[in-house]
């Protein structure tokens, strides 16, 4: 028999919007809410712990719920139906919603298994869907880190988990101030390439098939000036209409799979 929560004023109910709506909260806690099957799937193969499931039997079916291999200490709790509507976060999730510890994402815990790794470095993003669909894309091309520089929103923010499609657990992700993170790739001889106009290259010139980090920045306000100045080359996308700026995580793609490309079929 699971335990049942029927109420809106249980305090763990209460506790689930404020990890939802409040950062701080998230921060505060150490907690961050994972919402559909997929994307507790991902995190628990991830490696993220799992401190409690809240179960809509109403929704979600027996078998569903044991292709969720948490711990054995993890808890199971049932939920009605209204108060699932009250917290769920999207429209059409499986009918269940996690309870899950935050990783540690200091820059000085990141360690590359690959010794010759290509990672994405995004400074200052903001918007989570540009986050998510960076993440998405580091997934695709299966990159060995993405570094988030002076983050500007919560990596567990549910917009992100959920514009990302659960890829926010399928990457190594980092975070760090600009200077720290110039530190740690020069310390780990790791090329930099940032895509700035100013005194760049087309980047399909550039050789990226040793240590790579590709350095792209916000639409609105582009790289700081530490990237232009301590990157192996600045590197840019020629544009041929009427602006010369896309979409920060189309840029990225772009970028990152001209090095895929060049280490893979070169």
């Amino acid at each position: 028999m699971l335990k049942t929560i029927s109420s809106l004023q249980n305090p763990l109910i209460k506790q689930v919007l404020l990890l939802q709506e409040k950062s701080r909260e998230r921060k505060k806690t150490g907690l961050f809410i994972i919402e559909g099957l997929r994307e507790i799937e991902l995190a628990i193969k991830g490696g993220f712990t799992i401190k409690t499931l809240l179960i809509c039997l109403e929704i979600v079916t027996e078998e569903n719920l044991q292709n969720l291999k948490t711990e054995s200490d993890t808890e199971r709790i049932e939920i009605t139906l209204e108060i699932y509507k009250k917290i769920a976060y999207r429209t059409s999730t499986e009918g269940v919603i996690a309870l899950a510890n935050v990783k540690n994402l200091v820059l000085s815990s990141l360690k590359l298994e690959n010794k010759n790794p290509l990672i994405l470095v995004a400074e200052a993003p903001e918007k989570p869907g540009n986050i998510g669909a960076l993440l998405r894309t580091a997934d695709a091309a299966n990159l060995d880190a993405v570094i988030i520089a002076n983050p500007k929103t919560d990596i567990y923010n549910p917009n992100i988990i959920r514009s990302s499609v659960g890829c926010v657990f399928t990457n190594t992700i980092a975070t760090g101030s600009t200077t720290e993170i110039i530190a740690y790739l020069k310390e780990n001889n790791i090329a930099i390439y940032s895509a700035i106009l100013q005194e760049s290259v087309p980047y399909h010139t550039c050789n990226y098939k040793e240590n790579t980090a590709i350095v792209v920045g916000t639409e609105a306000t582009g790289l700081s000036q530490e990237w232009r100045t301590e990157s192996k080359q600045n590197i840019s996308i020629p544009m041929q209409g009427e602006i010369d700026s896309m979409n920060v995580s189309v840029a990225a793609g772009i970028l990152i799979f001209e090095a895929k490309r060049q280490r893979e079929f070169n």
